[in-house]
């Protein structure tokens, strides 16, 4: 019975190592790991992979159910296909076993809870940013496009919208949208 582990940080300063460790102590040949968001499988790449490769009778193997998804629904999509598939999912540091009615369950229940804390780091976010406007502390993004620039290029050079996108590496729509606010003011 092949075991294949998958590991997953959201940002680059965190490290996989811990959780490569783990995966291979537990018998894991091959490891897949990314850095990604868990909170949806989009843009997940080495998940996918490794989705697609196992076959039935393999072990798909993760250190906590957090680390596949934070979504409810996208933990119970794969819980779903592995199961349909006939591949076991094993966490190591949680008692997860899927071909139990109690395990579901404890997946689900785990599932619920990842996506509550991703709910919650959200919110604290929110509140952090507008606290930060409140104070005159956050101004946003800083503008990636140089509205000036833009004017003069329309006004000055007489560039159609086509040409200053094109000179600048902007898309149309945001030369339309600068020159728009530039109307209205």
């Amino acid at each position: 019975m092949p075991r294949y582990g998958y590991a997953r940080v959201s940002t680059r300063d965190q490290d996989v190592g811990l959780q490569r460790a783990a995966l291979a102590a537990a018998g894991c040949a091959v490891i897949r790991a990314e850095t990604a968001s868990g909170a949806s499988r989009a843009g997940r790449g080495e998940l996918q992979i490794l989705l697609d490769f196992l076959r039935p009778g393999d072990t798909l193997v993760v250190t906590r159910i957090d680390r596949l998804a934070r979504s409810l629904k996208d933990l119970q999509d794969i819980v779903h296909d592995l199961k349909a598939r006939g591949v076991a999912l094993q966490a190591t540091e949680q008692p997860i076993d899927t071909a139990t009615a109690s395990g579901k369950a404890f997946v689900d229940m785990l599932g619920v809870f990842a996506e509550f804390e991703t709910s919650l780091r959200r919110e604290r976010q929110m509140e952090g940013i507008e606290a930060a406007r409140a104070r005159g502390a956050y101004k946003g993004r800083k503008p990636s496009i140089d509205a000036s620039e833009v004017v003069r290029l329309r006004h000055v050079e007489n560039l159609g919208p086509a040409a200053i996108a094109r000179k600048l590496g902007i898309g149309r729509a945001s030369v339309y949208r600068v020159l728009g606010r530039q109307a209205a003011t």
